[in-house]
C-alpha cells in the first residue's frame, strides 16, 4: 500500500483552523468534520466503517506495533471518526464493531508469563486493546498470539497457522474480553 505512517500537516487538504500553531489532533478533527483529510486516510476509514471485524496482524516490535501500524492508527482513528469527547470507550464511535490483535513474537510463550522475563502478555497488550481499540468503541476479542516464530520448527508453525484458521471459522461466536483493568491486572 505504501501507506504513509507519519501524521503531518499534509494530512489536511484544506485550510487549518489555527495556521499559527499546528496541533495535529485538533487539525485532523476539524478536517474530518469538513471531509478535508487526504484520500488515503478517507479510504482507510471507509474500510473500517464497512467492516464488522478488524484484525490487526503484526509482528511484535519492542513490546508494541511496528511504526507503520502505529502511524495508521494515529492517522486513521482520529477524533470525529473513531471517538469524540464525549464518545469514547463503550460510547466510542466504532462501537458495535469487533477488533482483534493477531501477533507474532520472537520470544516463547514462557517469556510472556507473569514470571517470565517479558512479563504477562496482557500487560503489554493493555495500551493497544484498552487504550486504542476499546477507547474507540471496539468490542475486543482475545488476541491471537503465535509465540516464538523465529525459534519454532516448521511443524510448530504449521500447527499455529492451523489453530488460527480453525479459530477464524468460529470467530463470530466468540465473546469479547472484558476490556477493563481487572482482566489485565487481577486475573
Amino acid at each position: 500500500m505504501n501507506f504513509e505512517p507519519r501524521a503531518t500537516r499534509n494530512d489536511i487538504t484544506g485550510a487549518l483552523s489555527n495556521p499559527e500553531v499546528f496541533r495535529y489532533g485538533i487539525e485532523a478533527y476539524e478536517a474530518y468534520k469538513k471531509t478535508a483529510l487526504t484520500r488515503d486516510i478517507l479510504e482507510e476509514q471507509k474500510k473500517v466503517q464497512e467492516a464488522d471485524l478488524v484484525i490487526f496482524q503484526f509482528p511484535l516490535y519492542w513490546f508494541s506495533v511496528p511504526a507503520i501500524l502505529k502511524g495508521w492508527m494515529d492517522r486513521v482513528l482520529c477524533q470525529g471518526f473513531a471517538f469524540d469527547i464525549p464518545g469514547f470507550y463503550d460510547s466510542g464511535l466504532l462501537k458495535g464493531k469487533l477488533a482483534l490483535l493477531s501477533l507474532t513474537t520472537g520470544g516463547t510463550a514462557e517469556m510472556y508469563t507473569k514470571t517470565g522475563v517479558s512479563g504477562d502478555f496482557r500487560y503489554l497488550l493493555w495500551p493497544l486493546q484498552h487504550g486504542i481499540l476499546h477507547f474507540c468503541g471496539f468490542k475486543v476479542l482475545a488476541p491471537q498470539i503465535s509465540f516464538g516464530i523465529d525459534v519454532s520448527s516448521e511443524e510448530e508453525r504449521k500447527v499455529m497457522v492451523a489453530s488460527w484458521a480453525q479459530r477464524l471459522k468460529s470467530i463470530w461466536k466468540e465473546e469479547p474480553i472484558h476490556c477493563t483493568p481487572p482482566w489485565y491486572f487481577q486475573e
